[in-house]
């Protein structure tokens, strides 16, 4: 009875210390973490230690999170605990200056209504005015404030970011300015007619433009413009396109005068060419391209507007509408480059995941001239140039596969130009046009009151306009530019999914375009610890070995489609000849050769598809067979060999007993 009891209270005793030590554990070990994610996404960057350690004044966090109800939420109560117990890491890391504020806004009270008052999103939970919310206000020395209005768990990987963004911003709210020439209606309004002008609709401006604007003030200048203001820190051209020799005057001496620049030109531009839809012929075409070969031919870059680039081998696979039918292929000039086609060594592409461009150019140096163009991004080998003009006028993207071959050479797609240059203008300031003279003559007072007509001087009008009286005629110091060969790298359909939530748009990006564009523009103004934390978000994980299967079963097949598709033609051709051998009845008259060939056609076909189907077949059950391998790898084969090792540890050990018992 004594041995029960004994046993009973063991076990009584053993529940309980094992609740004690878990409650100890999760008192005196909260801020233990052992992160074994790649990139280490749980542990604060050094990017971040280093925005903590520079901060001068005390910035205040609050978090109005709805506590209570977060626990009626399976689904997100786990993110709130994530989100508290990394802000208590800033608290810490931040040595005192940041502070951490948790506010619960229960129903009806005062803390409800400031965080209405902030512009936090409520989520309704109930009739009764139960409402969740979780978001986050930001303030510092300044009345500057800052706020994430609901934390959206499909932001999860840019959570880090997103907090340090918005400790960054409060702490230092004087923004520099980045100059924007355009020839895009990246504003949105390229979509809208005037009739929803009218109805009051307001454009939505491009997701890449909304995220340059969370950290830096936007000045855009019109595509004439005779001086760059000198509050412009960076300029950024995007599809320049017959810039007169006044404006590229204007940007060739910002450059040489030490300023730096982010130029994306385009042989072909699809938001360009959708824009122009109706205009055919190759005026519509020109209206597509971009370049700045003046100024490029200075910098010591060679490109081509008649040509744009593919790859095979990074292709996105596309599904498109013809002849009644849908399918799905691989389309060259749409291209996605990841980490082996991507400079590992500089700061704006070093931890990108994935990058997706839509008919780029390609960038060549231009030899005899001293500066540097050092790739950002390039294609691989296997990549191949076609013309712009077959690329503008293709109706079926198949087109392009037909007799691809890889030209043996990596295209450059993204460069850093530096080095010292001359002006494109060794004359001098080319000769001012007629029409920009004032009347009176005072064409400096002309230009800058245009400029500010334009947005292009100071918000306050006060600022004066950077001289151009001094002509460079080299560079004082060496260039710092930024050139990428494709313009819809900045489109929302290349490289983010924007959802509406409760009224508020929540941007899920698919591909770090977003992220090398501020990338860029944060290391040409001087700002790289961001950097380091935007990097660490993760888009896309391909299975490469998978891929190369696909890849393979496409090329067997894809000579057969070739045939099937010409011998469908050559017969749609012959029956269109038989219909005009029609009688005056209408019936056809046929001759026994005719009807020959036309069943002789159709047992070809028949076997052509059934080859087809083969090859499909054959290609599926390979990506099935891989699929699970990795499963019974990941699955089965981890746990039995770790349970293996086990055993042979275990039965090490007691023969190691039984050794020491008859020693």
């Amino acid at each position: 009875m004594n041995i029960k009891w004994f046993a009973g209270g063991g076990l009584v005793l053993a529940v309980i210390l094992l609740f004690a030590v878990n409650i100890f554990s999760a008192a005196a070990f909260r801020s233990v973490r052992l992160d074994l994610t790649q990139g280490q996404l749980y542990t604060l960057s050094e990017g971040t230690r280093n925005i903590l350690a520079t901060l001068a004044e005390p910035v205040t966090l609050r978090l109005f999170l709805s506590q209570k109800q977060a626990t009626r939420l399976p689904g997100i109560s786990s993110y709130t605990t994530r989100v508290r117990e990394l802000l208590e890491e800033y608290r810490r890391i931040g040595g005192g200056l940041v502070r951490v504020r948790i506010i619960e806004p229960e129903p009806f009270s005062e803390e409800e209504d400031r965080a209405v008052g902030y512009g936090l999103t409520a989520v309704p939970l109930s009739d009764e005015g139960d409402s969740f919310y979780f978001g986050l206000v930001g303030s510092g020395p300044t009345d500057t404030e800052m706020l994430i209005p609901f934390f959206s768990p499909d932001r999860e990987a840019f959570l880090e970011y997103d907090l340090t963004s918005l400790i960054h911003q409060v702490a230092y709210p004087n923004k520099k300015v980045i100059g924007l020439i355009s020839s895009l209606a990246m504003d949105g309004t390229g979509k809208m007619d005037l009739r929803a002008l009218q109805q009051g609709q307001q454009p939505v401006p491009w997701t890449v433009l909304n995220e340059i604007r969370q950290h830096f003030e936007i000045r855009t200048l019109a595509t004439d413009v005779k001086d760059i203001p000198a509050e412009v820190d960076l300029l950024m051209l995007v599809h320049p396109k017959e810039l007169d020799e006044n404006t590229l005057y204007a940007i060739d001496q910002f450059v040489l005068q030490g300023g730096h620049a982010l130029v994306f030109v385009d042989p072909y531009a699809e938001a360009d060419s959708e824009g122009n839809a109706m205009i055919s012929g190759m005026s519509g075409l020109d209206s597509a391209s971009s370049n700045l070969d003046p100024l490029f031919a200075a910098w010591g870059i060679e490109f081509s507007s008649a040509k744009v680039v593919g790859d095979i081998r990074l292709a996105e696979r596309v599904r498109f509408e013809t002849d009644s039918r849908s399918t799905t292929t691989d389309y060259p000039i749409w291209i996605r480059l990841s980490a082996p086609e991507m400079d590992r060594d500089d700061i704006i592409t070093a931890n990108l995941d994935s990058v997706l461009l839509a008919s780029p150019g390609r960038f060549r140096a231009i030899a005899g001239k001293e500066t540097q163009l050092l790739p950002l991004i390039q294609t691989t080998t296997n990549a191949m140039a076609f013309d712009t003009a077959r690329v503008a006028f293709l109706t079926d993207p198949e087109n392009l596969l037909h007799n691809y071959q890889g030209e043996g050479e990596q295209y450059i797609l993204a460069a850093r130009v530096t080095g010292p240059v001359e002006s494109a203008f060794p004359n001098g300031a080319p000769a001012a046009n007629e029409d920009d003279e004032g009347e009176d003559g005072k064409d400096s007072e002309k230009d800058a009151s245009t400029d500010q007509a334009n947005g292009a001087g100071a918000t306050d009008g006060k600022k004066e306009i950077a001289s151009s009286n001094e002509h460079l005629s080299a560079s004082k110091d060496d260039i710092n530019v930024v050139v990428v060969a494709d313009t819809d790298i900045l489109r929302d359909r290349f490289w983010v999914k924007v959802q509406s939530f409760l009224g508020t748009r929540i941007a899920q990006p698919t591909a770090a375009n977003g992220t090398f564009v501020i990338n860029a523009i944060e290391n040409l103004s001087g700002n790289n610890d961001l950097i380091s934390i935007r990097n660490r978000g993760h888009f896309r994980r391909p299975f490469t070995r998978v891929d190369t299967i696909r890849e393979q079963a496409e090329f067997r097949f894809r000579n057969k489609e070739k045939e099937l598709l010409d011998k469908l033609r050559e017969t749609e051709h012959k029956l269109m000849e038989l219909e005009r051998g029609k009688q005056g009845d209408g019936t056809l008259v046929l001759s026994e050769a005719q009807q020959q060939e036309i069943e002789r056609f159709r047992k070809e076909k028949l076997r052509v598809r059934k080859e087809l189907r083969d090859v499909r077949h054959k290609l599926r059950k390979n990506i099935e067979r891989m699929e699970n391998q990795l499963k019974f790898i990941n699955i089965g084969l981890i746990p039995f060999l770790i349970g293996i090792g086990g055993i042979v540890v275990a039965g090490y050990r007691i023969r190691r007993k039984k050794i020491a018992n008859h020693a």
